[in-house]
């Protein structure tokens, strides 16, 4: 499900990768298409400004260091891949008292290893990924571990159905569709009882205030586990540090604590622009058409890629995003005026609002998000064409994961592979776990693919009545 469009992991990497694993995967990458050959290593760059002429050619100077020399070079375009997780996010003033705290705190990107925090009292503040991962890391060696948590959050398994990666069972254009058609409020009764899958969320404390909300969900399989077995206590959030205690806000005091650890997340900026606000043009905020473009330039040639957030994998969103933005500078695909792209801005805030609680969250729908990218450039699968030519395909295309293979099966870029590659996804992922030989389990009638089978004429007018429509 992260993998780049046109190049499968490797059968023998697992299913959730090592970081050295990734790494070992992109520098494959970089090789297999001759890539290294075109980057500078090691070089940073200090500076991005409109040439003179870029009214008239979009051309942008470029200032970069390495070893202590400067180099200005003037480029066509200019894609900036910094990400949103760059500066830590240390929010002291909003934690009273901190200040004369006595025991040792810091962001939890200095965090390392658990090994000099055993026998000691650690308190993570934030229920994300980081801090939970942390924490229960931490649960093995320290004396005990407190979870502070603001607003709560979704924790959910890695390994969903039948053992199956959580994305590929979740993560289908069927279960988008579906929430799109039904209404809000079925919608939602599906969205809380999948979230709620294996266990009751209040139970542990964990349940989000706003449970409705599409919050980014926690990926933890252990986090429950040691909540049950009392080494990591969730709390709520911190109301004010003392010397040595916390106080939090349901009035509980938590003596003698040694470590606390800020798993408070990060923020982006750009330093390195001249001018911030073509960017930041509006009340401060990223404005950015498709979550891309800079909609204020006279020349489109300026992208930001990876500022997205989405259930699917910034790997695959990130390089569909470099697909259009490329077509946008050659000029292939064509923009609309600044306030046709302003109002879908706005358009697209709203619906954030909506499903997020926030009109400047990064977070979308991943299918929708990738499907607007991809309709521009032509590479979007059309299921009404693959039901007449191939409908085991178009089966897997709908009621699958939404692999990123999807995305090579037709328009430039077509990949050949990419049909075999959605066919045989489902053994690939088995084959990363199956290291041992085991019997069986009896066959069971399929009642699955027979409902998938009746669906198909449903599906075939509905997509006849939508194009008649």
């Amino acid at each position: 499900m992260m993998c780049y469009h046109d190049f499968p992991f490797p059968d023998d990497h697992p299913n959730y990768m090592h970081n050295s694993k990734l790494h070992e995967y992109i520098w494959k990458y970089a090789e297999h298409f001759d890539l290294l050959r075109h980057i500078r290593f090691k070089t940073l760059v200090t500076k991005i400004k409109k040439s003179p002429n870029f009214s008239v050619m979009g051309q942008w100077e470029v200032v970069t260091e390495k070893e202590g020399k400067e180099e200005t070079e003037i480029f066509d375009a200019v894609m900036i891949c910094s990400g949103h997780h760059v500066y830590p996010n240390l929010p002291i003033a909003d934690f009273p008292g901190i200040q004369k705290f006595k025991g040792r705190y810091f962001h939890s990107r200095e965090y390392k290893e658990p090994e000099k925090f055993r026998g000691k009292k650690v308190l993570v503040v934030g229920l994300g990924n980081s801090g939970s991962d942390i924490a229960v890391e931490l649960s093995t060696v320290a004396s005990q571990v407190y979870l502070s948590s603001r607003s709560g959050s979704w924790v959910m398994s890695r390994v969903w159905e039948h053992g199956y990666p959580w994305d590929m069972v979740i993560v289908t254009r069927f279960r988008t569709w579906l929430g799109n058609i039904l209404p809000r409020a079925l919608s939602d009764w599906l969205y809380v009882r999948s979230m709620s899958w294996p266990f009751k969320h209040e139970n542990f404390g964990l349940m989000p205030v706003n449970r409705t909300v599409r919050k980014e969900p926690v990926f933890n399989d252990d986090l429950p586990s040691r909540i049950a077995c009392g080494v990591v206590k969730v709390k709520p959030n911190v109301k004010e540090f003392r010397e040595t205690s916390v106080l939090f806000q349901d009035g509980t005091v938590q003596e003698d604590v040694d470590v606390v650890i800020f798993a408070t997340g990060y923020s982006y900026a750009y330093p390195f622009m001249e001018d911030e606000s073509i960017i930041k043009s509006r009340n401060n905020e990223v404005t950015l058409y498709k979550g891309i473009i800079p909609p204020q330039l006279e020349k489109p040639t300026m992208a930001v890629i990876g500022l997205v957030q989405s259930f699917g994998s910034i790997i695959p969103t990130s390089e569909l995003q470099c697909r259009w933005a490329v077509k946008v500078f050659q000029g292939l695909c064509r923009l609309p005026t600044i306030s046709k792209m302003m109002d879908d801005i706005d358009e697209k805030a709203g619906k954030k609002l909506k499903w997020y609680g926030s009109s400047n969250t990064l977070q979308m729908d991943y299918i929708t998000y990738m499907d607007e990218l991809a309709v521009p450039l032509g590479v979007k699968p059309s299921l009404l064409k693959l039901l007449l030519t191939d409908p085991r395909l178009a089966l897997e295309v709908f009621f699958g994961p939404c692999t990123p293979y999807q995305f090579r099966l037709t328009g430039p870029g077509k990949w050949s592979g990419a049909r075999t590659a959605i066919l045989t996804q489902w053994d690939r992922t088995l084959g990363a776990t199956r290291t041992r030989v085991a019997p069986a389990t009896p066959q069971t009638f399929p009642i699955l693919a027979m409902l998938k089978v009746l669906f198909l004429p449903l599906l075939l007018v509905a997509v006849l009545a939508a194009l008649y429509w």
